[in-house]
C-alpha cells in the first residue's frame, strides 16, 4: 500500500487543483486568456511528478497543470502565468497557462514545448538522444542516469509527427517515458471519431517499445506503475509508453466549454479520482473533518494567491522586444581568411573541413540526416570521411524524417549537445518546417532566454543541370518570415567555412543553404568560388555583408556607376555580366540574410543611385523584391532610377528539361542586359 503521508499530499494537492479550477472558472472575465484545468487527470500527474528526480527533463503538455504542481510549482507561479503578468516564471507573460519552461535546479528542467497536438514529442525523443549521447562519450557527470518524460494526450497520438518520435526511440533505445492521457476527447471530436486504435495498441507498432496500462482514477495505481515505468527506462536505458485512461472533468480549455457538447459528463464523473482517493483515506481512518480542513485550507491558499496574482504587475512594455536570440560569442570576422600556401578548395570541401575541425574539437558536437553517415557521407560527399572518423554515435544516417531531423535539435540542445544536421534538399524542408517554426524558431523568445535552440541545420539548394522539380528548389523567401531562426547563404568556400563555424558557435537556429550548382565550382563562371581554405580560427559574424567587386572611382564620379545587391550564385551572374561593363559596376555578397548587412547595402546604393536586386528564387513576393522595397523607401532622395529586380520566372516549380530550365533561370546574359537598361537610365 502507498505510504499515508504520500496519499495525504495527493489529497491536498487535488484539493488545491480544484480549487484552482473552481476560481478560474468564477472569475472568467479575469481569466480572459485561453487555459485548461487538470480536472480528472489530477491522479497520473501527481503519481507522474513524484517519481521524476533534479536531473531528469519534463515536456508536460497544456492540460498538466497537477503535474507542475506535483513538481513544485506554487498555485501564485502558476497563476501568474494565467494572467500573462511580468513575473510569470515560465515566460514573463508571453505564453499559455501550463506551457512550462523552467530551469530549476531543485526539479525536473523544462524547456520550451508548445503543446501543439503532439509536437513537443519529436524535442523530447530528441533529449532522449542527446542524453543516451552524452553517456556513451562518459560526458555526463553524477552518479544517478536521467530520463526524460513526454506527456501527451491521446489525440495527439494520430499525429504523423509522434510516428517519427517513436521510431527513433525505439530504433536507437532511448531513455524516455511517452505518458499518455487517454480523456476519449480532441476537442469536441470523441475518440471512435478519431482514431482505430488508442495509444496503447498503436505503440504496439513499434517493435522494443514497452507498453503499460493504468486506471488513471485510482492513484494508488497510477503511483504504484509510475514507480515502475520510470524505474525501467531509468535502468533499462530503453522507451516505454504508458496508456492512462482519465476522465475530462473540466472543459477542453476556457474557450471551448463542455456544456456546448458533451453528453458523457455523468458517466466520466463516476471515474473522478478525487473521490476515490478521499474514500481510501477515510478506510484508512482519517476522518471527514480531517479532510475538509485539508481542503478549506488549500482553498485559502488558493485564493489569497489568486488575489496576489491579480495585482501582479504586467510585462514592462520595454521586454517585449527582449530574448530574441541569444547574444553569439562571434561579434566580428577573426582568424586568418587566406593562410600563405594554401592551394584554393571547392565550397563543398570547406564545409567538410568546418565541421571535421568542430567535431574535432567539441565532443558535444553531432553530424545527422539522411545519407550522411557510413557508406556514402552525404549525396554531394559532403560528409565524406566523417563516419569513419568519428563513429556511428556522432555521425549517423536517419530515416526519412525531416520533422525528427529538424525537431530533435530543440531537444539536443536543451540537454547540452550541440548538433548539425542535413535537410538533403531544400525541397524537402516542408515537413520539417513544423518544428522550424513551432518549436525552434519561438523557444527563446518564450522562455526568456532560459532555452535558445543551438542547431545548424544545412539545406543543399538551387538549380542546375536538369535537376528537375523535386531537387532544385530555392526556398529561402518562406523561411525569412521565420523570427528567431538565422539564415546563411555562402557563395564561397572561404565564406563557407567562416560561416559554418559561426552557425555552430551561435546559440540560435541557424539555416544554412548551400547552392549545390556551386559546391564543386564546375559551372561555368563559378570559378572564383574556389577560394585558399581559412585557418581554424576563422569566422564570419552574421549580419556583414562583402564586397565582390568594387566599381571604380574614376566611374563612380562621373556617375556611370549601378551596383548588384545579391547572393548564392548570384555572384557570378553579377560577376560575369559585369565583365561588359569594366570599372562600372559594384556587386555586394549578402553572404546571410537573417540578419542582412542592411548598413552596406543602404550606403552601396546612396554612392551609385541605381541598384539591381538579384535572386535566383521566384521573383513574385520574395525576398528580393522585399528588400527592394526597403531601399526604395530607406534611399529614395539617393535614387537615379527605379530599384531594378531580377529572378526567375513565375512558375510553381523548375522544369526536368534543362533549356526550359536555362529559360525560367537567371543567367549572366540577361543581368547584363538588366544592367544596360538600368545604366542609360
Amino acid at each position: 500500500m502507498v505510504n499515508k503521508d504520500i496519499l495525504l499530499r495527493a489529497w491536498d494537492m487535488m484539493c488545491t487543483s480544484r480549487a484552482m479550477a473552481r476560481i478560474y472558472d468564477e472569475n472568467r472575465p479575469i481569466t480572459k486568456y485561453v487555459h485548461s484545468t487538470s480536472k480528472g487527470h489530477e491522479a497520473i500527474q501527481l503519481a507522474t511528478a513524484w517519481h521524476l528526480k533534479p536531473m531528469d527533463y519534463a515536456y508536460p503538455y497544456y492540460r498538466d497543470e497537477s503535474m507542475l504542481l506535483g513538481m513544485g510549482m506554487q498555485p501564485y507561479e502558476l497563476m501568474l502565468q494565467l494572467l500573462a503578468k511580468g513575473d510569470d516564471p515560465f515566460s514573463g507573460g508571453r505564453t499559455y497557462y501550463a506551457h512550462p519552461s523552467l530551469n530549476r535546479a531543485d526539479m525536473p528542467k523544462m524547456p520550451h514545448q508548445s503543446s501543439a497536438t503532439g509536437m513537443q514529442a519529436i524535442p523530447a525523443t530528441g533529449a532522449a538522444h542527446g542524453i543516451k549521447y552524452l553517456e556513451e562519450q562518459g560526458l555526463l557527470s553524477g552518479v544517478e542516469k536521467p530520463i526524460v518524460l513526454c506527456s501527451l494526450g491521446d489525440g495527439s497520438v494520430t499525429e504523423g509527427e509522434i510516428a517519427e518520435a517513436f521510431q527513433m526511440a525505439v530504433l536507437k533505445e532511448l531513455p524516455i517515458l511517452y505518458l499518455v492521457q487517454d480523456n476519449d476527447w480532441g476537442i469536441s471530436a470523441s475518440g471512435d471519431e478519431m482514431r482505430a486504435m488508442d495509444a496503447f495498441e498503436y505503440a504496439m507498432g513499434f517493435k522494443g517499445m514497452r507498453r503499460m496500462r493504468i486506471n488513471g482514477s485510482d492513484f494508488v495505481q497510477c503511483y504504484e506503475d509510475m514507480e515502475k515505468a520510470v524505474r525501467f527506462v531509468r535502468e533499462n536505458r530503453a522507451p516505454m509508453l504508458v496508456h492512462v485512461k482519465v476522465p475530462l472533468l473540466g472543459h477542453h480549455t476556457s474557450g471551448v466549454r463542455s456544456e456546448w457538447y458533451r453528453d458523457d459528463l455523468e458517466a466520466q464523473t463516476r471515474q473522478d479520482p478525487f473521490p476515490k482517493l478521499k474514500q481510501i483515506l477515510l478506510d484508512l481512518a482519517e476522518t471527514e473533518a480531517s479532510l475538509a480542513e485539508i481542503q478549506l485550507k488549500a482553498d485559502e491558499r488558493a485564493a489569497a494567491d489568486f488575489e496576489k496574482a491579480k495585482n501582479a504587475p504586467d510585462p514592462a512594455p520595454e521586454t517585449l522586444f527582449m530574448h530574441e536570440f541569444a547574444p553569439t560569442p562571434i561579434t566580428e570576422e577573426t582568424g586568418v581568411r587566406e593562410p600563405e600556401g594554401r592551394e584554393p578548395v571547392i565550397m563543398v570541401d570547406a564545409a567538410l573541413y568546418a565541421v571535421d575541425e568542430i567535431l574535432k574539437k567539441h565532443p558535444e558536437a553531432l553530424l545527422y540526416g539522411q545519407d550522411v553517415g557510413r557508406r556514402l557521407g552525404g549525396v554531394f560527399r559532403e560528409a565524406a570521411t566523417l563516419w569513419g572518423k568519428y563513429g556511428e554515435s556522432r555521425v549517423f544516417n536517419t530515416p526519412i524524417q525531416e520533422a525528427y531531423i529538424v525537431g530533435s535539435t530543440a531537444g539536443m540542445s536543451a540537454v547540452g549537445v550541440r548538433p548539425i544536421v542535413e535537410i538533403q534538399f531544400a525541397d524537402y524542408i516542408w515537413t520539417g518546417v513544423n518544428q522550424l517554426v513551432v518549436e525552434l524558431s519561438k523557444s527563446c523568445y518564450l522562455t526568456m532566454g532560459k532555452y535558445p535552440v543551438a542547431s545548424v541545420i544545412r539545406v543543399p539548394t538551387g538549380a542546375y543541370g536538369g535537376g528537375g522539380p523535386y531537387h532544385s528548389g530555392t526556398v529561402e523567401s518562406s523561411l525569412l518570415p521565420i523570427k528567431g531562426i538565422k539564415i546563411a547563404y555562402p557563395s564561397t568556400a572561404a565564406d563557407m567555412k567562416g560561416l559554418m563555424k559561426s552557425a555552430w558557435y551561435d546559440p540560435n537556429p541557424v539555416v544554412m543553404f548551400e547552392h549545390k550548382g556551386i559546391y564543386w565550382s564546375k559551372m561555368p563562371g563559378t570559378e572564383a568560388a574556389k577560394t585558399p581554405e581559412p585557418d581554424e580560427d576563422y569566422v564570419i559574424p552574421f549580419g556583414k555583408g562583402r564586397v565582390v567587386q568594387a566599381a571604380s572611382a574614376d566611374a563612380l564620379e562621373r556617375g556611370e556607376t549601378a551596383c548588384v545587391i545579391t547572393y548564392g550564385m548570384g555572384v557570378y551572374w553579377a560577376l560575369t555580366a559585369a565583365k561588359q561593363f569594366p570599372g562600372r559596376i559594384e556587386i555586394i555578397d549578402l553572404r546571410t540574410l537573417a540578419p542582412y548587412d542592411e548598413q552596406l547595402v543602404f550606403e552601396t546604393v546612396r554612392r551609385h543611385g541605381k541598384v539591381l536586386v538579384l535572386t535566383e528564387e521566384t521573383l513574385r513576393n520574395s525576398f528580393a523584391e522585399a528588400l527592394a522595397g526597403r531601399i526604395a523607401q530607406s534611399c529614395f532622395q539617393f535614387l537615379d532610377a527605379p530599384v531594378q529586380t531580377m529572378g526567375s520566372a513565375n512558375i510553381p516549380a523548375v522544369p526536368l528539361n534543362m533549356g526550359m530550365e536555362s529559360l525560367m533561370l537567371p543567367n549572366a546574359d540577361k543581368v547584363a542586359a538588366a544592367l544596360q537598361d538600368l545604366l542609360e537610365e
